[in-house]
């Protein structure tokens, strides 16, 4: 039997991806329906190599007969639209942030906590985490699993398409006019991007940390393990696509480099290129359109008692958001949630 889906925020970096990544794995779907806000009705939408579709109005659209919402318009979008989606029957797989912290809506990773997802039926919704949070804990759970973590120190490199399109036009918008001379004009960042780095994601907090930091804190507690102490500093970096994270972790019982290695190598949704020669490593370059996570620069952290360093790489708008969620809808499927 197929499936009956929606995706919503069909226009935007995360929406087009979702499509792509449905066609792309052969989603058991007889339906699939692009929506978007009124000025984005009538856009044509691609839907794989072959196929288009054409964009409805979602604060008009009846989601009664659907079974499955890909969202990724916004919290407040999502806040306003996901309740009702949920109340006409269908399951609500959210990228925004809107409902990640909402101890009634599970955050799904699932090479990680496949089985949070069962905590969907409560209001019918479940939680795609931060893009960020996302690769880190694919990469962490197998190591985790072997030694116990007790602390993650995380530095992020994050690219722009993190923060939409028009975080993507800014960059080569800035770098073309920097080559030809002309102003440099800051509408989406709060300081040039184009050859700089900004260590300012999302608003700050009244403790001095910015709410993308806060979000990889707790979400990471939420999805791994409550114990775990965390502190992150997210960096905006001039890239388009692909994130990147220098992480220390501390953890309660000895583990060598090999045997995270060993680990790491057996996990699900994990690739280790860990060559210490130079090109012995990935960058996010070549990471963009790949599904797993990538580790290299395994290392011992002489720093703290059983420590490691490792550097993480992973398509940001796929497995950090798009891919992650249809992987969810995969498993309530194959688990028979659905």
């Amino acid at each position: 039997m197929g499936y009956k889906v929606a995706v919503v925020g069909a226009t935007g970096n995360v929406g087009r991806e979702m499509l792509q990544i449905l066609a792309e794995r052969s989603f058991p779907a007889d339906e699939v329906v692009a929506l978007a806000s009124e000025r984005s009705v009538g856009q044509v939408v691609s839907f794989g190599e072959d196929d288009e579709l054409r964009v409805q109005d979602l604060s008009r659209f009846d989601f009664k007969g659907i079974d499955i919402v890909l969202s990724s318009p916004g919290a407040k979008v999502s806040a306003a639209f996901a309740p009702r989606a949920a109340e006409a029957g269908a399951v609500v797989i959210d990228n925004t942030s809107q409902f990640r912290m909402d101890p009634d809506v599970p955050l799904v990773v699932p090479e990680v906590n496949p089985g949070a997802i069962a905590g969907w039926c409560k209001k019918g919704i479940i939680a795609n985490p931060n893009c960020s949070t996302i690769q880190m804990v694919v990469a962490l759970k197998p190591l985790h699993d072997l030694a116990t973590i007790r602390r993650v120190v995380v530095a992020t490199y994050q690219s722009v398409s993190g923060a939409g399109k028009d975080a993507m036009d800014e960059l080569f918008t800035q770098t073309r006019a920097i080559y030809v001379n002309d102003p440099v004009e800051r509408k989406k960042f709060t300081k040039q991007i184009a050859f700089n780095v900004i260590p300012h994601i999302d608003s700050f907090m009244d403790d001095g940390a910015t709410k993308e930091e806060w979000k990889m804190v707790v979400e990471t507690k939420k999805i791994l393990d409550p114990k775990i102490k965390v502190t992150a500093t997210c960096v905006r970096v001039p890239v388009f696509i692909g994130h990147s994270e220098v992480v220390n972790v501390e953890f309660e019982r000895p583990i060598t480099v090999e045997e995270a290695r060993r680990a790491l190598r057996a996990a699900p949704g994990v690739s280790v290129i860990d060559h210490r020669v130079d090109e012995g490593y990935v960058t996010p370059v070549e990471v963009a359109g790949e599904d797993n996570v990538f580790v290299s620069r395994l290392r011992e952290d002489i720093t703290v008692e059983n420590g490691l360093s490792m550097w993480i790489v992973g398509d940001n708008l796929r497995k950090g958001a798009a891919l992650n969620a249809v992987q969810i809808a995969e498993t309530m499927i194959r688990d028979g949630h659905l």
